[in-house]
């Protein structure tokens, strides 16, 4: 029986074609950064291109993995995948090297899992705690800066993803005074959108108020591709070679 020949080698892009499916939040800076980490060493062909090959997705389908589903930092991921290339046993996901448990709380509300797109949800605060798996610290950060607000004593859905987010984010050393240049940001998007939408606010007829809500909701999702477009361009100019 002939062997099967050897898959070919992807491309970046191909790479994130095949982890979107499952990890729709990855982009190519993303990939760009774990390599720089030195958690992934993809092929480089003789132009300086990265070459990627079937082991090299599933490491970084395994990273994904444990960063939404664990919450490790990188360093302990690092540790982790270095004890795999060594042939050793994969260490209790659900702790630490060195044997301090990390402990998950446990999800207490289905729609702790909503996003931000459901702003109907509303959460307590362990609700929340909970579902972010973050800690009264971080949270107590996270409403100092005024990235998460509360409303009376629930939060809404939009604290969920934002909290996730922060958490995600301190894997990479950013603190949640780090993130109030992102909230700067977001506000001057939100006072641009509030000024394109505001004659339909002032028109009296039915439905007006609904129209603007929907062109505001438009104009955010295109301003938001714009952005990830343009940190993209500047990424792809300082890193690749």
């Amino acid at each position: 029986m002939s062997a099967q020949p050897a898959r070919a080698l992807m491309t970046i892009g191909d790479v994130l074609g095949r982890l979107r499916a499952e990890f729709p939040d990855v982009t190519i800076s993303k990939i760009r950064f774990l390599e720089a980490e030195g958690l992934i060493e993809p092929q480089r062909s003789p132009s300086g291109y990265r070459k990627f090959a079937d082991t090299d997705v599933e490491r970084l389908s395994f990273i994904l993995t444990v960063q939404r589903d664990h919450y490790l930092p990188l360093r302990v991921i690092k540790q982790h995948l270095e004890a795999l290339d060594r042939g050793e046993p994969l260490p209790p996901l659900g702790e630490r090297r060195g044997g301090t448990e990390r402990q998950r709380r446990p999800r207490t509300l289905v729609a702790a899992d909503t996003t931000a797109a459901e702003p109907a949800v509303r959460l307590t605060r362990r609700q929340l705690l909970d579902g972010a798996g973050i800690d009264e610290d971080l949270l107590a950060q996270l409403e100092d800066y005024g990235l998460v607000r509360r409303s009376g004593k629930h939060y809404e859905g939009e604290a969920l993803t934002i909290a996730r987010a922060a958490a995600a984010l301190g894997s990479y050393g950013f603190e949640a005074r780090n993130l109030r240049a992102i909230k700067a940001a977001a506000e001057r998007q939100v006072g641009l959108i509030e000024q394109a939408v505001a004659p339909q606010l002032r028109r009296r007829s039915p439905g007006a108020h609904e129209e603007a809500a929907e062109t505001a909701r438009e104009i955010a999702a295109l301003s938001v591709r714009l952005h990830e477009a343009l940190v993209s361009t500047g990424l792809r100019e300082s890193l690749d070679p």
